[in-house]
C-alpha cells in the first residue's frame, strides 16, 4: 500500500496541501498589516471577519488532503469569556495543530516561528505568545502575558496551550507545566484521539522523525481525529492559589476522559534519560526519582549550575564526612521535610542515617548536566582523590554507581583498562585520555556486564511503551506506596 500510495496519491496530496499554505499566506498577510495591540484587543471587523472564515475553509481543505476527510468534534467549545485558556492533551504530533487551525486560538511559540517563510505569517495571523529563547527572563514575560491576556475579560482569542511541553505517544499523560494555570482563571481541557488501526501520527523522542511521519499519514487512504471539549474546570480557591495542584486535578479530568493513566514524569526528565553523553542511564536508574525530589524542593536542574559550584566547594571541605539529615538540611539549607527525608533516603545506603554528601553532588551533577559525562566525571574525581590527584578502583565504582544511579556496578574491566601501568590508581587525565580513544566506553565496558545481553540499553529504550523511555512506564509511576529505590541495597 505504501509503495502503491507513494507512486500515486502522496505526491498529489503533498502538493495540493503545499498549494493550500501558499493561498493561506496573502489572506493572513493582509490581515496582519498594520494590527496593533489595542486593535487586537477589539471585536474583529466585518472584512477581518471574513478573512477568518476563509482562512478557516483553507486550512480545513489542506488537513483535507492530507486524508483527514472529517474531523468528529465532542463537546461544546467554550467563549473566551467562560474559558480564556484551552488546554490540551495528549500532545502526540505536529498534527496536533488540527484543532488551532479550527478555532484559531492564540498559542505558546517560539520567537523564532514568525521569521519562516509563509508559515511565519501564518503564525502571527493567530496572535500567539512569542517566547525567545535569547532572552533569560522570557519565561517569566510569558507566564505574565498568559495571564495578562487571560485576565481580559474575553477581549483576547483564547489561549491553546499543551500543557504537557513535549510529545508522546498517547498512553498516559505527563506532568502538566503550570504556565496555563498560573493565571487562576477557568480553562476548558481539550482531549484528542487519533482512533486510527495503524498509528503514523505519532512522534516523539523515539520512532520515526518528522518527514517520514508525514510521508507515512499522506499514504493511508484515511486518517481519524476526534477532537473532544469537556466541561470548563472552574478552579477553588485552593487551586487558584496553588497552580501545581490546579495543573494535577485538570491532568487528572482529562486522563480519566481519555482512559489513561498519568504519571510524574516531566519534559525535564525526558531530557535526563535520553542524553546524548558517554553515560547513558539504565532503565533502572533512581535519578529520575532523584530529579522529581530536586524539583519538589523548588529547586530547577536547568538553573542550578552556580548552585552546584557552591555544593561542590563545601562537600571538598568536608572530605569524606558523612552527615546525618539535620546536617544534610543544614548542607541544603532547607528544612526538613518528608521530599527531604525521601532524598536522603536514596543516598542512605546502609540505612544508617548518614550519607555521603559527594554522592548527592554527583548525582546533582549528572540531572543540572545530563549530556556532559566528562564534566560530571571530572568534579567527581575531585571530590574522591587523594592529596596525589588519584582515585582507586573502589572509589570509581562509587563514582560511577551515583553518575548512573543504580545499585551495583562491575567497573574492574574499565578500571584495568584505564589503569595501563597497573598501578592501582589513576588520575582523571588518564580517564580523559581514555574516554577520547573510547568515546563509547560505557557500552563496550560497562553495560554488557551490568545489563546482560538480553536488557540492553538499546533493546529497553526501542521497548519503551510509552514512547519516553522505559522506566516512565504509567505501571511504574502509579503505586505512591513503593518504597523509594536507594543508589545501594
Amino acid at each position: 500500500q505504501i509503495a502503491f500510495m507513494t507512486l500515486t496519491l502522496f505526491p498529489i496530496r503533498l502538493f495540493f496541501a503545499a498549494f493550500m499554505m501558499l493561498l493561506a499566506w496573502p489572506f493572513a498577510f493582509i490581515a496582519s498589516m498594520g494590527s496593533d495591540e489595542q486593535e487586537l484587543e477589539k471585536p474583529l471587523s466585518w472584512w477581518r471577519k471574513i478573512v477568518d472564515i476563509l482562512l478557516k475553509a483553507i486550512m480545513r481543505m489542506m488537513w483535507l488532503a492530507g486524508g483527514f476527510h472529517w474531523i468528529n468534534v465532542k463537546g461544546r467549545r467554550a467563549l473566551p469569556a467562560e474559558a480564556a485558556i484551552l488546554t490540551v492533551a495528549p500532545h502526540s504530533s505536529y498534527f496536533d495543530a488540527i484543532p488551532v487551525t479550527m478555532t484559531f486560538a492564540s498559542i505558546v511559540m517560539k520567537a523564532e516561528s514568525k521569521d519562516i517563510p509563509v508559515w511565519g505569517t501564518l503564525i502571527k495571523y493567530i496572535r500567539p505568545v512569542f517566547v525567545s529563547r535569547s532572552d533569560q527572563d522570557s519565561r517569566r514575560k510569558t507566564v505574565e502575558e498568559i495571564r495578562r491576556r487571560a485576565q481580559s475579560d474575553g477581549k483576547w482569542p483564547q489561549i491553546m496551550i499543551f500543557p504537557e511541553g513535549t510529545c508522546t505517544n498517547r498512553s498516559c499523560l505527563i506532568t502538566f507545566k503550570p504556565g496555563a494555570f498560573i493565571p487562576g482563571v477557568p480553562v476548558q481541557p481539550v482531549v484528542l484521539r487519533y482512533p486510527n488501526k495503524l498509528d503514523t501520527i505519532t512522534w516523539t523522542w523515539q520512532g520515526p522523525g518528522a518527514l517520514e511521519i508525514l510521508w507515512l499519514t499522506l499514504c493511508q487512504f484515511h486518517n481519524s481525529v476526534e477532537i473532544e471539549f469537556l466541561p470548563v474546570y472552574i478552579p477553588s480557591e485552593e487551586e487558584r492559589k496553588n497552580p501545581a495542584l490546579y495543573a494535577n486535578n485538570v491532568r487528572r479530568v482529562m486522563a480519566e476522559a481519555l482512559g489513561v493513566s498519568v504519571t510524574d514524569y516531566t519534559f525535564e526528565d525526558c531530557q535526563l534519560a535520553l542524553a546524548e553523553g558517554q553515560l547513558r542511564l539504565p532503565s533502572d536508574t533512581c535519578l529520575l526519582e532523584f530529579a522529581k525530589l530536586v524539583r519538589s524542593l523548588g529547586l530547577k536542574p536547568e538553573t542550578l549550575e552556580d548552585d552546584l559550584d557552591k555544593y561542590a566547594a563545601s562537600a571538598m571541605k568536608m572530605k569524606k564526612e558523612k552527615v546525618d539529615l539535620k546536617e544534610f538540611s543544614a548542607y541544603l539549607e532547607f528544612p526538613v521535610s518528608h521530599t527531604l527525608e525521601s532524598m536522603f533516603g536514596l543516598f542512605d545506603e546502609n540505612e544508617d542515617g548518614i550519607i555521603d554528601i559527594r554522592e548527592f553532588v554527583i548525582a546533582l551533577s549528572v540531572v543540572c548536566k545530563p549530556s556532559k559525562t566528562l564534566e560530571t566525571i571530572q568534579l567527581a574525581f575531585q571530590l574522591y582523590q587523594s592529596e596525589s590527584g588519584t582515585i582507586e578502583e573502589e572509589d570509581l565504582a562509587h563514582i560511577l554507581k551515583t553518575a548512573m544511579g543504580v545499585s551495583q556496578i562491575n567497573v574492574t574491566h574499565l578500571f584495568r583498562a584505564v589503569d595501563e601501568e597497573e598501578k592501582g590508581e589513576i588520575t582523571y587525565d588518564d580517564f580523559y585520555r581514555f574516554a577520547e580513544l573510547h568515546p563509547h566506553f560505557a557500552e563496550d565496558y560497562l553495560y554488557p556486564d551490568q545489563m546482560g545481553a538480553e536488557s540492553g540499553l538499546e533493546t529497553s529504550a526501542l521497548s519503551a511503551p510509552n514512547g519516553i523511555c522505559t522506566d516512565f512506564s504509567p505501571e511504574n509511576a502509579e503505586d505512591k506506596n513503593k518504597p523509594l529505590q536507594k543508589k545501594l541495597n
